[in-house]
């Protein structure tokens, strides 16, 4: 096994050098590099394809000490180009743990760096927002930030094709309870977690997961009682081609929209979105629901938001961040649609919103 002594370095656009020591794969990586304030979950962390094309930062200072199992994989292969911890657990404790931190992003080829002052960094990315950067044991300082200033920005890039569903799949829940399914619910896949199908699974669904790429029509054949716009990474504004397809089924059947499909729905009904200074990511942000005046702990993981200002045909705004006051759902007056920003299906973060798919499944149930 490779020394985690050898030297690694990460380098910000803005010409900041943080020095520290490599772990999991040998490889210059780059990406927006973000911070995560969830205390737990890095292995929900790693395998979100909302981190598609970004280099994550824990803001927890431990990182690897309960392992990797399998139980806690949110999609098909881990999405984040880099992981930076402040300490690297290597001889994990916990009695579902299968491997190491290291041995799991070294078998995926992921590069990790451990030792940084992840706090001083996070704070460097509040007061001057999420950067550009690229973490690399191969190259020098210099080296790295002329490299890194060659290559794409972040918010150029349509990152959903890269963490879809190449082909239509049904989900498989346990062989105890393939009978007797309540409903029949389409997901479109734009970076889809597996615990929101698990969730659904668990409520009596049949959960079948389609392409970024399927239409309207595609999605209609499939027969759905209800259609969920999935999570997923990098700038709605350049998924016009969704957003036609979320147009073609917004009078079609009930509807829910997490996170990105949130975003996509706002967009549907003539919202504008904007790029947030350094993103909600975390397990502790507060969410008021409008109609009730309850207050939510949420699970977020997104850069932009939606501009509610230029909203029209029916939809409204049902939530609201009580950090920062951007817009954290949506509700249609008269059609049975609506959504939330943040992540109802946690993974990692409090189970404090699972209630939302029991919400959406009444609604299904409603137009039966």
């Amino acid at each position: 096994m490779r020394s985690t002594l050898d030297k690694s370095i990460l380098v910000l656009e803005d010409g900041s050098v943080w020095e520290g020591h490599s772990f999991g794969a040998k490889a210059t990586v780059y990406g927006e590099v973000v911070f995560n304030t969830s205390m737990t979950g890095y292995q929900e962390m790693l395998t979100d394809p909302s981190y598609s094309g970004q280099i994550v930062v824990p803001t927890y200072p431990l990182i690897g000490n309960y392992g990797i199992s399998a139980g806690d994989v949110e999609s098909r292969k881990i999405q984040v180009r880099g992981f930076v911890v402040r300490e690297a657990c290597t001889e994990p404790s916990h009695l579902q743990s299968q491997k190491s931190l290291h041995d799991y992003l070294s078998e995926n080829g992921i590069p990790g760096i451990w030792g940084i002052d992840t706090r001083a960094l996070t704070r460097r990315l509040r007061v001057a927002g999420v950067m550009m950067g690229i973490l690399t044991s191969e190259k020098n300082p210099q080296e790295a930030l002329e490299y890194l200033r060659g290559l794409p920005r972040y918010d150029l890039v349509d990152f959903v094709p890269q963490v879809t569903t190449p082909k239509v799949f049904k989900w498989e829940p346990p062989s105890k309870d393939k009978a007797g399914f309540k409903y029949h619910i389409v997901a479109l896949d734009c970076g889809l977690k597996y615990n929101i199908a698990r969730l659904l699974t668990q409520r009596g669904c049949l959960v079948t997961i389609v392409p970024c790429t399927a239409s309207a029509r595609d999605i209609l054949n499939l027969r759905p009682d209800g259609i969920v716009f999935s999570p997923g990474p990098g700038d709605p504004a350049l998924l016009g081609y969704i957003t036609d397809t979320v147009k073609g089924l917004l009078d079609k059947k009930p509807i829910l929209g997490i996170c990105l499909g949130h975003q996509l729905l706002g967009k549907a009904f003539g919202a504008t979105t904007f790029k947030l200074k350094f993103g909600h990511r975390g397990a502790n942000h507060p969410v008021k629901d409008l109609e009730t005046g309850r207050v939510y702990i949420t699970a977020q993981n997104h850069g932009y938001a939606v501009d509610g200002g230029g909203m029209k045909g029916g939809m409204e705004i049902s939530h609201v961040n009580l950090n920062d006051g951007t817009v954290e759902g949506l509700k249609h007056r008269g059609l049975p649609v609506f959504s939330i920003q943040y992540h109802t299906e946690a993974s990692p973060g409090p189970l404090d919103n699972t209630y939302v798919f029991d919400k959406f499944l009444e609604m299904v149930a409603s137009e039966q």
